[in-house]
């Protein structure tokens, strides 16, 4: 089904949603838009905060796990215990733009099959930095629950 819009209707189909982050126009204002939004539900865990279009726009289920393991933050950590959402949000802009005119994803910087993640879809191998065996478990999402993939010495558990 195609629903035809004038201009000056688009927020009531995309209103609700957080800043893109592939907007060409990307800036400060958009990543404090981003992180407030995710400070609205502190008690979240931020995996699963990631996947919520209406806090940011973009990040699907690889870069999730990527942008965390990048981060050395556990899937499962709350949004309050996050120590820098600004940086989080700021990588998270950055990995997307660097691979918007790629097919596929490429986190790792090496474009060679097989290489282009450090975590996502890699369990039980183990990590490219640390050597620890790569974990995956379902986590919840708002389209229902989603495998993560972590590395459980790179990214600790909360606690």
């Amino acid at each position: 089904m195609v629903d035809l819009l004038r201009t000056a209707d688009e927020h009531k189909a995309v209103g609700h949603l957080g800043p893109d982050l592939l907007d060409p126009d990307w800036r400060p204002a958009m990543v404090a838009d981003a992180v407030d939004r995710l400070n609205e539900q502190p008690g979240r865990a931020v995996g699963e905060a990631l996947l919520d279009q209406t806090r940011l726009a973009g990040i699907g289920n690889v870069y999730k796990a990527e942008i965390l393991f990048l981060r050395g933050v556990n899937p499962w950590t709350l949004v309050r215990d996050v120590s820098d959402l600004h940086g989080l949000v700021e990588l998270s802009h950055r990995l997307l733009d660097l691979n918007k005119n790629r097919h596929g994803h490429v986190t790792t910087g090496d474009t060679s099959r097989g290489r282009e993640h450090w975590v996502y879809g890699r369990a039980p191998k183990p990590c490219r930095r640390c050597g620890t065996a790569i974990k995956r478990a379902p986590q919840a999402s708002n389209g229902g629950q989603r495998t993560t993939y972590w590395c459980p010495r790179c990214q600790p558990a909360p606690g």
